[in-house]
């Protein structure tokens, strides 16, 4: 007896390439779309896969995170990186392309497939089995029945984000490890949980003219925040006062560096943002500045002088999943392994990454049909590991993440020349996924 369709709510990158992979394995797919039906405050079109924002997927240089991950998908086989090839116009080493060219070229590969139907409508309850790729301006009615089924607080509806370094470019010999009066202590460890970056009077005040002074970001109209307590950025935090920081997230009371046996004037603290210890966020540190500004500004932080940005800050519009707390490994709901989320709504940032939770959704979604175990990379590969970050987060600091390095597996040693590193974690890290897919993706397509 033939299956009902495998319905995928939304037709964005992450909708779209889920359908592909689905409809590729031998799958009836129905894509529910609700635009022209109903719009959005960002989309001009009703073509599938509609770039809103920039035209870029960034880097295609496997020594660049997003390039790296580009190059894992098409090991995989992934539709959308080969529309964008087609639409593809002068852009560096940048996967850039002519926008309408793009989404027409995944409309057409789409709507071309013998087992792929759009039904244009707006839907409002969770389909099983099914995939979620909504983005981040999940229709209200939806989000709703999202809220009901995960709980009120698996679901957010505006980024507050402070930027994250790398650990290797902090100079450890500025800053130290504590905490406010020696309490939340890393489990099992004696020194604190943060990394604290102190400032004389000098430092404060320069870096808050420099905070003041710099360009923000031009936020799009479906991106304006009504700011609150919760995110207000830092920049707009530090226009109410002199002293608002230093009362505020730079209060430096409570931490005694530990060479000096005094308080600063003011303090930066960066908290672990993984398990590994490599990537550090700036605590309360959201913002709207330009990307060049932050790392002008920011490196004017003692012991930040070389920070490298593993993600930069932002405050913007954007509904996503608490992933660590509502979700299954494989981006599932926990009681309903066939219900899946992919795209920005499950807590990834950027087209490439979107795109490629639809991959692996699809992937997933076909197997479990079949009656296999859902399947996920090893960390040791950026898709990987990007899924590892989304199951093992702190719930509570849980924000969303784009592909970088720092959340890919080290390499056991160490490797001075930071590109020679990249190289060879890329190297390690096709290899992987070579032989994940492989190994774990054989005859895993409904007819096999």
């Amino acid at each position: 007896m033939p299956h009902a369709p495998i319905r995928i709510i939304g037709g964005g990158l992450a909708g779209s390439e889920a359908a592909w992979q689905l409809a590729e394995r031998g799958h009836d797919v129905t894509i529910h779309e609700m635009r022209p039906v109903r719009g959005t405050e960002a989309h001009k079109t009703d073509r599938l896969a509609e770039l809103v924002c920039s035209n870029t997927f960034k880097s295609t240089e496997t020594t660049n995170a997003h390039g790296l991950l580009k190059a894992e998908m098409r090991l995989l086989g992934c539709m959308v990186l080969e529309c964008a090839d087609e639409a593809r116009v002068p852009g560096g080493s940048a996967l850039t392309v002519d926008r309408d060219v793009f989404s027409a070229a995944v409309s057409a590969r789409v709507l071309a497939h013998a087992r792929i139907s759009v039904v244009r409508e707006e839907v409002s309850a969770l389909p099983s089995p099914g995939i979620i790729a909504t983005g981040p301006l999940t229709s209200d009615s939806l989000a709703s029945a999202i809220r009901q089924r995960l709980g009120v607080e698996s679901l957010a509806f505006y980024d507050a984000i402070a930027p994250i370094i790398d650990y290797d470019s902090i100079d450890h010999d500025v800053v130290f490890r504590a905490s406010r009066y020696g309490k939340e202590t890393m489990e099992g460890e004696g020194d604190g949980a943060y990394l604290n970056c102190p400032m004389d009077r000098a430092q404060y005040e320069n870096f808050l003219d420099a905070l003041t002074q710099a360009d923000q970001a031009t936020a799009h109209e479906f991106d304006a925040v009504p700011y609150f307590e919760g995110c207000m950025p830092a920049e707009e935090m530090a226009r109410r006062g002199r002293e608002s920081l230093r009362f505020g997230p730079m209060k430096p009371v409570g931490l005694t560096d530990p060479r000096t046996g005094r308080e600063a004037y003011a303090i930066v603290q960066l908290r672990m943002e993984d398990k590994g210890g490599r990537m550090w966020n700036l605590v309360g540190f959201q913002t709207r500045l330009r990307y060049p500004e932050q790392q002008r500004v920011f490196r004017l932080i003692p012991g930040l002088e070389n920070a490298e940005f593993l993600r930069f800050g932002s405050i913007h519009r954007n509904s996503y999943l608490n992933a660590p707390a509502a979700l299954a490994p494989h981006l599932a709901l926990k009681d309903n392994p066939t219900t899946l989320f992919a795209g920005q709504l499950t807590g990834v940032e950027g087209y490439t990454e979107s795109t490629a939770t639809g991959l692996l959704a699809g992937i997933n979604l076909s197997r479990l049909l079949a009656g296999d175990e859902p399947v996920v990379p090893p960390p040791t590969t950026m898709l990987g590991a990007l899924y590892r970050y989304m199951r093992e987060a702190d719930p509570r600091h849980f924000q969303p993440m784009n592909a970088n390095f720092g959340l890919v597996d080290d390499l056991g040693k160490r490797v001075k020349d930071k590109r020679a590193k990249k190289e060879q974690l890329a190297a390690r890290a096709l290899e992987h996924m070579a032989a994940w897919r492989d190994e774990a993706l054989v005859a895993t397509s409904a007819g096999a």
